[in-house]
């Protein structure tokens, strides 16, 4: 990693549990937003992993650099792609849920909405 490449992990704290994380997505075990969706975006999925281990051959094979540099953008958009839709069904489903129960339990989705926003932009 570049020094001016962001940190998708979050700061551990010394002393911290590095499994704390953990414990809050296990807080939100249940049906999810996309669990409709599974298998069309498992489908999905398996086919950026393909074009991932394409870039792989394509490296491997020293294929012309741009030609691997459009293979990467069309990589990038499918993946970007991915979480917009996973962010619209979190917003459609798990937002829409926070909003019926209203309070605290609505301020924290769309708190965790923004900042999965946040990182969306900064990608």
């Amino acid at each position: 990693m570049t020094t001016t490449q962001a940190r998708t992990e979050p700061e551990q704290v010394p002393g911290a549990d590095p499994h704390a994380g953990h414990a809050a997505a296990a807080a939100h075990s249940g049906p999810h937003g996309y669990s409709a969706q599974k298998d069309a975006h498992l489908k999905r999925l398996r086919r950026i992993e393909g074009q991932i281990r394409g870039l792989q051959r394509m490296v491997d094979e020293d294929v012309y650099c741009i030609d691997v540099l459009t293979q990467v953008s069309a990589s990038t958009k499918a993946l970007q792609s991915f979480a917009l839709s996973l962010l619209e069904e979190h917003l459609r489903h798990c937002v829409a849920a926070a909003a019926e129960q209203g309070g605290t339990e609505l301020d924290a989705k769309v708190a965790e909405a923004t900042a999965a926003i946040s990182r969306l932009l900064r990608s």
